[in-house]
């Protein structure tokens, strides 16, 4: 059980390369992340993230979205790349929005003083597990993902295209889909420099 375990988080890597096939249904998908997110901790049980899954035209629309947001901000000289790396994200099957729900958070701070400025950063602790939770078990399904932050330019328009809650925050972008390329090697820093043990 634990080896598998750490082979899932080994193998969990950053996919640039995705295909708009999945080996999965889309049920099966929507499934993996509410598991995720009934079932990650969060500091107070707060449960303050929430996940927004976007597939078919909802997901060309949000990459639509953001490359018309980019297409106002970056140079047309330098547009090309960004281009380039909007549609890659786009050839995917899906998305995954993470959100942090303020008001879940405010009412915290309201209710505890004492830890006000805390809630916050619990919150996108909380939102990191999801992520790292969502990304793993897409990875044992045998979906390729990525991690982007395209927020806060394309908050507004995301929140008014589906109608979200205005205190959702967006923290994060997750494309999916049938891995098309292997990701490269990754450098792993010495051990003895990132983790420390005592024992008195």
């Amino acid at each position: 059980m634990t080896s598998t375990f750490f082979e899932t988080i080994k193998n969990r890597r950053t996919y640039y390369a995705i295909g708009s096939e999945s080996p999965i249904s889309d049920d099966k998908i929507k499934e993996i992340v509410g598991n995720a997110v009934n079932l990650v901790p969060s500091a107070f049980n707060s449960q303050s993230a929430r996940a927004v899954v976007l597939l078919g035209d909802a997901h060309q629309k949000l990459w639509s979205i953001t490359l018309e947001t980019l297409r106002k901000l970056v140079p047309a000289e330098a547009f090309k790349a960004t281009e380039d790396k909007i549609a890659s994200f786009a050839a995917g099957h899906g998305t995954v929005l993470y959100f942090d729900d303020m008001e879940t958070i405010e009412g915290l701070q309201a209710q505890f003083p004492s830890y006000k400025d805390n809630f916050p950063i619990w919150g996108q602790q909380a939102n990191g597990m999801l992520q790292f939770t969502v990304w793993s078990a897409l990875e044992e399904a045998g979906l390729g993902a990525s991690l982007q932050h395209y927020n806060p330019l394309i908050d507004d328009e995301v929140k008014a295209n589906w109608q979200l809650p205005e205190k959702w925050k967006l923290i994060a972008e997750m494309p999916f889909g049938a891995p098309t390329g292997q990701p490269g090697p990754k450098d792993t820093m010495a051990l003895e420099k990132r983790m420390l043990s005592f024992d008195k």
